[in-house]
C-alpha cells in the first residue's frame, strides 16, 4: 500500500520538471490542463458550426415562374413545354391576310375591280333590254383588255345572235338567243372548271376560269346541245376555242345561250363587257 502511495516529495519533484519546461510556475499545472479540453471543444463547435449554419441560413429558393413556350424554344428548341397557364388559340382559314406587299396590292387591286364591276352592273341592270345585238350598254370600267388584242372573244359568231335579256331581276347572264347548233366559243383562254351534261337549270354546260388583264374572270355556257361538248374539266382552252353547240337543255324555252361574267367574283353585265374587250 505505502508503495502505490506517491510522496508528496515526488509529486513537487514532477511539477518542478513541468515548470521548467513549460516556463509557467508550478500551480500553472493545473490550469493548463483543462484550457487544453476547452480549446479543443472550442475547435470543433467552430468546425460544426461553420459547416451546419449556412445549410440552416441558406434562403428557400424561389418558385419558378411558369415557362411560356416561346421562352423554352429559345433555350431548348428540342423540348417544348406549355404552362399550365398557356391557353391553344384554334386558328381558321379566315383569321390569315396578306403580308407581302405583292400580296396586299394584288389584294387592293382585286378589291378596287370588284367594287367597279358591281358599281357598273348596277347600273347596267336599270338598262332596258332590247332585241338587237346592236344595243346600247353602259360599259364603264369594264375594260380588262384592248379589244384589238384577241384576249377576249365572242362566244357566238358576229351577226348569228340577238340579245333578248340581260342580267337584273335575279337573271345573271345575257340571252343570246341563236339557231340550235351555233357554235359556242371560248371568249377567254383558261381552265375547264365545270363541264357537264345537267347542272341544275343550266342543263348541258361549260364553265371557265380565266385571266384577263391580271383579273380573274369567269365564263358560263349553259343550254347547250346535248352531247355537244368539245372540252372536258381541267383541260386548258385558248380564246376562240369550240366548246360546245347552241341547244335548249335545262330550264329554258329557246334556243339560246345564257352567257355570264364574273370578274374577280362580281357579276358584271356580260354584254357591255364584250363590247370593251372583244375583238
Amino acid at each position: 500500500m505505502a508503495a502505490d502511495i506517491e510522496s508528496p516529495a515526488k509529486k513537487t519533484s514532477e511539477n518542478r520538471e513541468l515548470a521548467r519546461r513549460t516556463g509557467a510556475p508550478v500551480g500553472a499545472r493545473k490550469i493548463v490542463k483543462p484550457l487544453r479540453s476547452i480549446a479543443i471543444f472550442g475547435a470543433v463547435g467552430a468546425l460544426v458550426a461553420g459547416i451546419a449554419l449556412p445549410a440552416f441560413a441558406s434562403p428557400k429558393p424561389a418558385e419558378a415562374a411558369p415557362t411560356t413556350l416561346q421562352q423554352l424554344a429559345a433555350v431548348d428548341a428540342q423540348s417544348l413545354v406549355v404552362a399550365s397557364d398557356a391557353t391553344a388559340a384554334p386558328l381558321s382559314r379566315g383569321t390569315f391576310s396578306a403580308t407581302t406587299p405583292e400580296e396586299i396590292a394584288k389584294k387592293k387591286a382585286e378589291e378596287a375591280a370588284a367594287a367597279a364591276a358591281a358599281a357598273t352592273a348596277a347600273a347596267a341592270s336599270a338598262v332596258s333590254t332590247s332585241s338587237s345585238s346592236s344595243a346600247s350598254y353602259n360599259s364603264a370600267g369594264y375594260a380588262l383588255t384592248s379589244p384589238g388584242s384577241g384576249e377576249v372573244r365572242y362566244p357566238l359568231p358576229l351577226g348569228s345572235w340577238t340579245v333578248s335579256r340581260t342580267i337584273g331581276g335575279g337573271h345573271n347572264g345575257a340571252d343570246m338567243i341563236a339557231a340550235a347548233g351555233t357554235p359556242i366559243y371560248a371568249a377567254a383562254a383558261g381552265i375547264v372548271r365545270v363541264s357537264t351534261e345537267n347542272i341544275g337549270g343550266y342543263g348541258v354546260a361549260v364553265m371557265l376560269d380565266s385571266v384577263v388583264g391580271g383579273q380573274r374572270v369567269q365564263t358560263t355556257y349553259p343550254h347547250m346541245l346535248y352531247g355537244s361538248r368539245q372540252v372536258a374539266v381541267g383541260q386548258t382552252v385558248s380564246a376562240g376555242q369550240l366548246l360546245g353547240y347552241v341547244g335548249s337543255t335545262g330550264r329554258s324555252t329557246a334556243n339560246h345561250l345564257h352567257f355570264e361574267v364574273w370578274v374577280n367574283g362580281g357579276l358584271v353585265e356580260p354584254i357591255s363587257w364584250l363590247s370593251a374587250n372583244a375583238g
